[in-house]
């Protein structure tokens, strides 16, 4: 199959098709129509096969996921995500493999309204490289740089249940076989935090999502905002499967510095709490406090209230092994 049989095949049938989307699949580029007093965000990810997802992950996962990451971006900033487009590598043309793969993407796309409006396919090794775009009333977009000196830490929902899963299937860590389902379903397919971020865009000093792993997400907030933070080890938001399945520590290390989250990560003044944390409620997200922003420029870290010391090594490119 060509390329250009292969886009018609498999990517240019998709249930959302938005008013705003003038041009879509087909022409050199996609034509969209701007929108009066919003802002446009934008942001690009790549997931390369054995890096960022184990080489056995099932196709509608990947896809799945290809799409979660950049939304959770767009989730982060408190935007609305609209538009999508996709560049493929694929080693060869393998139909069940795409149609699966599709089924991920869209799945996704048509449950946030977001309309796929072009990209490439090329020849090569597995990988996929989506931007996103999306939309938030002007002015009103949330950044790294906002966060002041006495703010409250919040994240959404647990944290370290996708880097268990990642652990296990490097037989790193052994876990029960009723624990594997709920973790490894984090790991394949996060829940980009959309509604979450509009929620906060009214509220929070600062967001990011936490990608790379809590302490080095927070590191990237601190730098910005010219800052540093305390974060209450026993405050962070565990799993039921996690408790089960480690000790307190190892749990602990794992959401610190695990990675593949996708939850947000926001700081919020004394005065917007109760508004965020009604907002948050209506919007059915789970939140949990676990420290404060201080004008120190350093992260520390307390248990039981006294100071322990930080094992920090979050996921950086060019200094990581391969997740194969």
């Amino acid at each position: 199959m060509k390329e250009f049989e292969l886009i018609k095949q498999f990517f240019t049938e998709q249930a959302v098709k938005r008013k705003d989307v003038l041009l879509g699949i087909g022409d050199d580029c996609a034509v969209v129509s701007s929108t009066e007093n919003q802002n446009i965000v934008v942001t690009t990810d790549t997931l390369v096969a054995g890096v960022h997802f184990p080489l056995g992950t099932s196709p509608k996962a990947i896809g799945h996921k290809a799409v979660a990451v950049n939304l959770s971006d767009i989730a982060a900033m408190g935007a609305k995500p609209s538009w999508i487009s996709l560049a493929i590598t694929l080693p060869e043309v393998n139909d069940d493999w795409l149609s699966e793969f599709c089924s991920g993407v869209f799945e996704l796309c048509e449950y946030y309204n977001v309309q796929l409006i072009g990209g490439d396919t090329t020849q090569g090794p597995l990988s996929i490289t989506i931007t996103a775009q999306g939309l938030t009333p002007e002015g009103k977009y949330l950044s790294r740089s906002g966060a002041k000196s006495g703010d409250w830490l919040y994240v959404t929902g647990d944290l370290g249940d996708a880097a268990l899963a990642l652990q296990h299937h490097k037989e790193e860590i052994l876990i029960e076989n009723d624990i594997i389902e709920h973790v490894q379903d984090k790991l394949d397919f996060p829940k980009p935090r959309v509604l979450a971020g509009q929620a906060l865009r009214e509220y929070a000093s600062a967001a990011i999502d936490i990608s790379d792993g809590l302490l080095a997400d927070l590191g990237h907030i601190c730098q910005a905002s010219n800052v540093g933070a305390n974060v209450v080890l026993d405050a962070i938001p565990l799993s039921d499967a996690m408790k089960k399945s480690q000790d307190f520590e190892d749990s602990v290390q794992l959401a610190l510095n695990g990675g593949d989250d996708y939850e947000l990560l926001f700081t919020v003044n004394e005065d917007n709490k109760v508004g965020m944390e009604t907002a948050l409620s209506h919007a059915g997200t789970v939140i949990t406090c676990i420290g404060q922003i201080n004008p120190s420029q350093t992260i520390s870290t307390t248990l039981n209230n006294k100071a322990v010391p930080i094992r920090s090594s979050g996921f950086q490119h060019f200094s990581a092994k391969r997740n194969t």
